[in-house]
């Protein structure tokens, strides 16, 4: 085959463009620091590139972002119930100083003015917030968990029970036949304390059971009571009316609604100031032989519903719809339903919020208001401040009697003054008797709501370990991801550098060599 010099052109040409082209890929690795610029490259380097950037970000977003957002929610939520424990554990101890018996008057004004201190502390601290999110609510994170001010809201609540929510309390009757009450001696003087006909032997106390709801100040629209008893064939559970009807008696009304369920073994009455349903012993005994038939999984058979009304709230006080079934009407006038699911007699999943926290794992983050902050607890230290302030009242009115007492000459004024007396020393020894056994009963009660509380921290304690366990396996896999990415990528810029410089000193060559043999052609040799 003849070599003509056009072909060594071409050779040469073609040669000196891929030394070229090598040295223009160096260049271009030592300018990027990578071994690709485009998959055509390498489609080998450039398919496995694309899926290590892909770990490499989802790596970032769990470690830098995540993980630490879910973080800051525990801490918070942990910070807050440790609050909470804090507070149970001050009401445990006010509640332990109250079941002394030797109590002075000034001590049991300390005692008072604690819990009413500790009371609001509870439900304040139910509303802390991470990042304007409320953590106790549930999805409905943008809803605190107790009204921030005094609202007129119209709410129609289910509230779902056993019988486990049905107690004995003792009532002190203080009042006389003719409808006096001896408490309103604290308001008489000298001139008209007479007016009060109460005697020692009206002073009477009777035990009688409650189902105490959630609120007080309800509205006067009777409650219903129904049990649950089975479904239909189609599904649906099936209801029926407990007792033979409830009647309202207001709390200022003679007889009360103590004294009524006393003396009346089917009745049942409600107290919409103090929101209590007193019933007698026959309502009683029938409701605490509801039980749970374990054969039918699907239904509650000792579940107790009472549907109530509320409108007027005041500061402080819980919201419904982080804890029942209800319905309430917005602005626009139309009806939204809360939790309705509830009442379909099966297992509601709890509003569970997770985070992504690494490849296909998640975890909880927040814990609702029903688990910790009981609407129970503010009712409980409701009733002990109650029975508080009836014995100071007692007191302050013992004390004032004795005072007339001492300035009195008047026989007859003298004996009405002590037959008022014996009234007011009676009902204070039944009323300090009844305090010191609500002192006793509450410690257990409030040892129950701190257990609860305690199992919640103990709940995020261990979410907040494990969520450190994958913060240290999230770092070490981020890190291995980005080496990956590093040594399938980036170059050895030591080695891109003797390669780049005996590329260059390759094409100057060719450029040389290529010029030398260029310079002959045919005609020399002619």
């Amino acid at each position: 085959m003849r070599i003509t010099n056009k072909i060594m052109q071409r050779n040469n040409l073609t040669h000196i463009n891929n030394n070229k082209v090598l040295q223009d890929k160096l260049s271009t690795q030592m300018a990027t620091e990578k071994k690709v610029s485009k998959p055509s490259d390498d489609p080998v380097v450039a398919i496995r590139a694309l899926r290590l950037r892909t770990n490499v970000t989802e790596a970032t977003q769990y470690y830098s972002k995540n993980i630490p957002d879910a973080t800051s929610w525990l801490n918070v939520t942990e910070g807050a119930l440790q609050n909470l424990s804090k507070v149970l554990t001050s009401m445990i101890g006010q509640y332990t100083k109250g079941s002394n018996g030797d109590l002075t008057s000034s001590d049991r004004e300390i005692v008072l003015e604690q819990l009413k201190a500790l009371r609001d502390e509870i439900y304040s601290t139910a509303d802390v917030d991470y990042a304007g999110r409320y953590v106790f609510s549930g999805y409905r994170t943008d809803t605190s968990i107790s009204f921030p001010n005094k609202m007129e809201k119209h709410y129609d609540i289910t509230q779902q029970l056993n019988n486990d929510a049905i107690e004995s309390v003792t009532y002190i009757k203080t009042t006389s036949g003719t409808g006096a009450d001896l408490k309103d001696v604290r308001n008489m003087d000298a001139s008209n304390y007479a007016d009060i006909t109460v005697t020692e032997d009206d002073i009477t106390s009777v035990e009688v059971h409650r189902i105490r709801l959630s609120y007080d100040n309800l509205d006067e629209a009777v409650p219903t009571l129904n049990r649950v008893t089975g479904r239909d064939a189609d599904g649906n559970l099936i209801t029926e009316p407990i007792g033979g009807g409830v009647t309202t008696v207001h709390s200022h009304e003679v007889p009360s609604a103590y004294e009524l369920a006393s003396e009346n073994p089917d009745g049942i009455y409600f107290v919409p100031e103090t929101g209590e349903l007193v019933m007698g012993d026959n309502v009683y005994a029938e409701m605490m032989s509801y039980k749970d038939d374990a054969t039918t999984a699907s239904v509650n058979e000792g579940e107790i519903r009472i549907s109530y009304e509320k409108s007027s709230w005041e500061k402080g006080d819980l919201r419904p719809e982080h804890y029942y079934a209800c319905t309430t009407t917005d602005e626009a006038g139309d009806t939204i339903s809360y939790n309705q699911d509830y009442l379909e007699g099966i297992d509601v999943e709890k509003q569970v919020i997770e985070y992504d926290v690494g490849f296909n794992q998640t975890i909880r983050v927040n814990t609702t208001a029903d688990e910790c902050f009981d609407p129970n607890i503010g009712r409980e230290v409701d009733d002990m401040i109650s029975a508080l302030e009836d014995v100071q009242n007692l007191e302050k009115i013992s004390g004032s009697l004795n005072e007339l007492l001492k300035n009195e000459t008047d026989e007859t004024t003298i004996a009405t003054l002590n037959s008022r007396l014996k009234a007011v020393d009676r009902a204070l020894a039944e009323s300090k008797n009844k305090m010191q056994k609500m002192f006793e009963h509450g410690i257990s009660v409030m040892q129950g709501h701190l257990d609860d509380a305690n199992l919640a921290i103990t709940n995020c304690g261990t979410r907040s370990s494990k969520l450190e366990l994958i913060e240290n396996r999230m770092q070490n896999q981020k890190t291995t991801f980005e080496t990956l990415k590093s040594e399938n990528e980036d170059i050895d810029i030591t080695e891109a550098a003797i390669y780049l410089n005996s590329a260059e000193m390759t094409y100057t060559a060719s450029l040389m060599a290529t010029g030398k043999v260029m310079q002959t052609n045919l005609l020399n040799f002619l």
